[in-house]
Formats: structure tokens, C-alpha cells, sequence
């Protein structure tokens, strides 16, 4: 049933794809073939690992951080509450 559903979901999804992008007015899709291989997996699931850290925090997160890019600045403030928070 939901495999049904989702091959049905794919074609109407490109359907509207033609309508949307005129790069794509001479795609047509008549049919979805869906196959099984044990070969290889299209879907890759990402096995989430907890750690628990075995060591006591050395560091104190008391560091200056000179650069002006947010982005970076952002990730080291991060990485300063992290270690703030081992403690």
C-alpha cells in the first residue's frame, strides 16, 4: 500500500516538475519501476553513536576568538558551551 503510494507520489511530483521548469517541458514520465537489490541500498541510514566521554574535561573554555566571520564565531561559541557545560 504505501509502496503504491509513493510511486504514485513520485510520478505526480514530476508531473508538476514540467509545469514548474521550462527546463524540464520534454520529461515525461509514463511509468515508475521500483526494484530491490541487495547490492547496494539507495537509502543509507546513519547509525547514531552516543559517546560517553571516559575522561574528565581538561579544558576550561576560557579562549579568545578573533575572527570576524559569524559563522565561525558561532561554532567556536558552541564548542565553548559544550565544554562549559562536561564540566
Amino acid at each position: 500500500m504505501e509502496l503504491n503510494y509513493n510511486k504514485d507520489l513520485l510520478k505526480n511530483l514530476l508531473s508538476i516538475l514540467v509545469k514548474q521548469d521550462e527546463k524540464c517541458q520534454n520529461l515525461k514520465a509514463s511509468k515508475v519501476v521500483l526494484f530491490n537489490s541487495k547490492h547496494m541500498s539507495i537509502i543509507k541510514e546513519e547509525k547514531l553513536e552516543e559517546t560517553v566521554p571516559h575522561y574528565r574535561e581538561m579544558a576550561l573554555g576560557d579562549f579568545t576568538i578573533e575572527s570576524e566571520d559569524t559563522e565561525l564565531l558561532n561554532a567556536f561559541n558552541k564548542i565553548k558551551e559544550s565544554i562549559e557545560n562536561q564540566q
